[in-house]
């Protein structure tokens, strides 16, 4: 399965150290797509100005799910198994949307077919991208029978 994220906002700093070591161990299997809204619209047009941004980007036939704590928390085994079962569906392909600081539109969470969360606590975006990346990355070892994940 190739797994595309679509993440609003650019990364820097330790975060973006992590996520690039986690990519280069997937070595090539996840895509990242950072967007960022324009800095002169108004406080209150930004999220709609990301939302286009996101549900553009959404590549045709590829099975879409949503980052938001309102989501499902899986285990690291239970994602594995369902990554591979939204693989199955979409061609082999799934979106993965993170939204900005202030969350998604209900047309963005109308548009994902699934949602995933990380627990029931509010991350910020930032760190979720780190986290999905790592969880793509260990359900990748978990399906090859790797070590890396340790129950």
């Amino acid at each position: 399965m190739k797994a595309h994220i679509l993440a609003i906002g650019k990364l820097r700093g330790p975060e973006s150290e992590l996520c690039e070591d986690y990519l280069k161990r997937l070595q090539g299997a996840v895509t990242v797509k950072e967007m960022t809204a324009s800095k002169s619209l108004a406080p209150e047009r930004v999220q709609d100005a990301e939302a286009k941004l996101l549900l553009d980007a959404i590549p045709q036939g590829s099975f879409t799910i949503l980052l938001d704590e309102r989501g499902k928390d899986l285990s690291s085994r239970e994602l594995t198994d369902k990554l591979a079962s939204w693989g199955l569906q979409a061609d082999g392909t799934a979106t993965f949307l993170i939204g900005g600081a202030d969350g998604v539109t209900e047309t963005v969470r109308q548009r994902a077919q699934a949602t995933l969360a990380f627990g029931r606590a509010t991350w910020p975006h930032r760190l979720v991208r780190l986290m999905l990346i790592e969880q793509l990355y260990r359900a990748r070892q978990i399906a090859a029978g790797h070590p890396y994940h340790r129950d």
